[in-house]
């Protein structure tokens, strides 16, 4: 009997080569047009289209039917499943998770992340560690309760207006972020975004984003990192690792870099950044 990591496409790991593991798409609506997230939109064509769209798109949440199918498919080839989904406070993915599982009781454990992309990966990345163990499925969803309490998910963003309109902050905080061209930094803490910070210009963004791991004791480079970015270049991503080449070059021969794709995409915009990672 095997264990199946299941989880959704906010994670953003749908291009990750993991052995018996599976994500499910959230939609990504842009007019008329349904795309399932990873699927049939990369996220290369995600941000294309969200540069020629008039029209900021929208998120739709899995559902417990796409779950279910996921749990029979996992159970018919003798496993059990643990499931990461994203923050529950930004999404009822995880209710949906929940509702499917009930008829899979000692068979499906699901896990709330309480963050989103580069954080959820980060834990899911620790899942799959477990996995390696040899911990059975009820010992990683206990193990993961515990350490997703220690993951930090800072992020530098270009604006707060795709979270103002995807109501995922107050109208308030992005009018105070919005003012003289600041660059907000902003983290994922106890499951929701709040803004930490604004920076005028992407230097004392980098600087700001800089403090927040210092005032979360640094980074355990034992455990699983991930830094990210949204858009269609890394440029700025590149220039905040050259520029804070002191945080990573004792702790790490390499960085794992990931997109962002359509799921938080849409709710934050291109030119963005974000660091993920375990604190020490």
């Amino acid at each position: 009997m095997g264990i199946r990591i299941i989880t959704d496409s906010a994670s953003d790991m749908i291009s990750e080569s993991v052995e018996n593991f599976e994500f499910i798409p959230l939609t990504v609506t842009f007019g008329e047009e349904e795309y399932l997230d990873g699927i049939n939109l990369s996220h290369r064509e995600f941000y294309e289209k969200l540069i020629e769209s008039d029209e900021l798109p929208h998120t739709s949440q899995a559902t417990p039917f796409v779950f279910e199918e996921a749990y029979k498919r996992a159970v018919a080839n003798g496993d059990m499943a643990v499931v990461v989904t994203m923050s529950s406070k930004l999404s009822g993915t995880f209710q949906s998770a929940m509702t499917a599982a009930q008829s899979y009781e000692g068979k499906v454990f699901v896990v709330d992340s309480e963050n989103v992309t580069v954080g959820e990966h980060a834990l899911i990345d620790y899942a799959i560690r477990l996995r390696s163990q040899g911990k059975t499925a009820g010992e990683i969803a206990a193990e993961l309760e515990d350490a997703k309490k220690r993951i930090r998910l800072v992020a530098l963003l270009d604006t707060l207006e795709y979270l103002k309109k995807g109501g995922r902050i107050s109208k308030a905080a992005a009018f105070a972020g919005g003012l003289l061209s600041i660059k907000p930094v902003v983290a994922v803490v106890d499951g929701e975004v709040v803004v930490l910070g604004k920076a005028r210009g992407s230097k004392q963004g980098n600087n700001l984003l800089c403090e927040e791991i210092k005032k979360a004791g640094g980074i355990d480079f034992s455990m699983p990192h991930f830094l990210g970015y949204t858009g269609l270049s890394d440029v700025l991503l590149q220039k905040y690792i050259q520029d804070n080449e002191a945080l990573w070059k004792e702790g790490v021969r390499e960085l794992r870099i990931t997109t962002v794709g359509g799921a938080i995409g849409t709710h934050v915009g291109p030119g963005a950044i974000a660091v993920a990672f375990f604190s020490a």
